[in-house]
């Protein structure tokens, strides 16, 4: 069991509460997403596009793929998890494509919306079980490890945290008493 002083937390809590306020900043300044057209998840970039829109579509703001989702998750894939950490994303990928094939009769790129959404909450299920029964420190389900770096990829964007978000500038004050009425976006700030 690892023990943590009081002094570590703050400290490994002020670095994560800096990096999410400077690591988009300095992501964006400083990551080629063309980087990903060629590493291995380059062919499989229309498909994470795809994957992304079933997961935040378009509705009244732009969807992932607007956003351009599938280069940012080729290049966190590339870029984030080792050469055999890799192995099962990519093995993922080239199953979720087969098995829709499979049930639907078409690539999950030309699938229908309804179709897609329904695999993806199937598969969404059984990351779920998947976590439940799996040990601590083992590879998360590759459907997990997608939808978490969508929402990440997708919020940190310009259009995520501006028109799916409200935006109020930093440092602002605090309003203890701000309207909020029931359906308002949450606030990214």
């Amino acid at each position: 069991m690892m023990t943590l002083t009081r002094r570590e937390a703050v400290l490994q809590l002020a670095t994560m509460l800096g990096a999410t306020v400077v690591g988009p900043r300095l992501a964006a300044a400083s990551f080629d997403l063309d980087l990903a057209q060629t590493g291995p998840f380059a062919a499989d970039i229309a498909l994470l596009d795809e994957i992304g829109d079933t997961i935040l579509p378009s509705s009244d703001v732009p969807g992932a793929k607007a956003v351009g989702i599938g280069p940012f998750l080729a290049m966190m894939m590339t870029d984030c998890y080792t050469a055999d950490e890799q192995v099962p994303l990519r093995a993922g990928l080239r199953r979720l494509d087969a098995e829709f094939t499979e049930r639907f009769g078409t690539g999950f790129v030309s699938g229908s919306p309804a179709d897609r959404t329904t695999y993806l909450n199937e598969l969404d299920r059984e990351q779920r079980e998947q976590r439940l029964t799996q040990g601590a420190g083992a590879m998360p389900h590759y459907f997990r490890i997608l939808k978490e770096l969508t929402i990440l990829g997708y919020f940190s964007s310009e259009v995520g945290a501006t028109q799916a978000l409200r935006y109020a500038d930093v440092p602002g004050g605090y309003d203890g008493n701000a309207p909020y009425t029931r359906g308002d976006r949450a606030w990214f700030s």
